[in-house]
């Protein structure tokens, strides 16, 4: 049996679809709340759905029939201000359910973030020395929650008692199906979508940077099936441990990203750009790049990583021009 925490969320979601076509017998650990988030996993044969406050509880009942944990689930908003909810969801319970697999003998493969890079500044290797997480300044409190828990896990490093294998996954700007739930986080793409689907122009944001012309500022966009195949591969090798990169490897400019929208839904590129607000600014991130180096030392075909044009493509007319757009 394996555990999906945020099950119910975008990449959860996607991971759980995919452990379900292998065979494997899913529980999800999730709050479904009243909107459409229980859409995510309708189509799923699940073994459970659990509440996060009720999970201690479930793996202690279930110890022995539990393979594996994906810690998928936390506060993923970048403008979060509620630090004590932060640390309880995002720090506190990664904590325990660490313990709680190094205890059991379980294996455990964490959700980290390209959030922990901050300004990029520092770089983006993910090398998971002491020394270098030192140096990483995260931008927000969402950024910081999740490099403190990835200094945490380095930290235990001379701890005999470990989850048997422990990878955390840094994940750059994901977008694909089943974002629908996530309001004012959900991928550019989604926002665009709409718009340019009725031919009318969508405005990004204007770059407040001289070195960045408006619609310049990059990211690294990765298709979230591609995110599911590295989760997919860690289960596959258990022998592989550490702090990863998970993106295309390939910095794309936000006006890229709008023009392969338009022209996935049949539509000439049709961009204005308005002043980014005032309390985004400081903690924006201009570049982002994953280093794929580090995974593909580990054995993973970084090769087969989708191009941004293809992943669009994929989003816009396999799901979101569908009646059903979910997975």
């Amino acid at each position: 049996m394996i555990i999906v925490t945020g099950g119910a969320g975008f990449i959860g979601s996607n991971l759980v679809a995919a452990l379900e076509q292998n065979g494997e017998r899913v529980v999800v650990s999730d709050w479904l709340g009243t909107d459409d988030k229980w859409r995510n996993v309708a189509k799923r044969n699940l073994e459970d759905c659990v509440r996060p406050e009720d999970l201690p509880q479930f793996l202690e009942r279930y110890a022995k029939h539990i393979d594996m944990v994906f810690h998928l689930g936390a506060i993923s908003a970048t403008t979060e201000t509620d630090g004590d909810a932060i640390i309880r969801n995002n720090f506190r319970l990664s904590k325990d359910l660490w313990h709680w697999c190094a205890n059991q003998g379980v294996r455990l493969v964490y959700a980290s973030s390209a959030a922990t890079y901050g300004d990029g500044d520092a770089g983006f290797d993910d090398s998971d020395s002491a020394a270098h997480l030192a140096k990483l300044r995260p931008l927000n409190l969402y950024g910081w929650s999740k490099h403190w828990f990835d200094r945490w896990v380095v930290a235990q490093g001379e701890n005999p008692k470990r989850p048997p294998q422990c990878a955390g996954l840094k994940f750059f700007n994901v977008y694909g199906p089943n974002e629908y739930h996530k309001g004012n986080m959900r991928s550019v793409v989604h926002q665009i979508f709409p718009v340019a689907q009725r031919g009318e122009a969508f405005s990004l944001f204007k770059s407040h940077r001289p070195d960045y012309a408006d619609g310049g500022q990059l990211r690294d966009f990765v298709w979230v099936g591609d995110v599911v195949n590295v989760m997919l591969w860690l289960q596959d090798n258990e022998a592989v441990s550490g702090l990863f990169n998970v993106g295309s490897g390939k910095a794309r400019s936000f006006a890229d990203l709008g023009a392969a929208t338009y022209r996935a839904v049949g539509k000439e590129p049709n961009l204005t750009y308005k002043d980014m607000p005032e309390h985004l600014r400081a903690k924006y991130q201009y570049f982002t790049e994953a280093k794929l180096g580090k995974l593909a030392a580990s054995g993973y075909d970084i090769g087969k990583m989708t191009s941004l044009e293809d992943g669009v493509r994929l989003y816009v007319q396999h799901y979101l021009t569908q009646a059903d757009p979910y997975l």
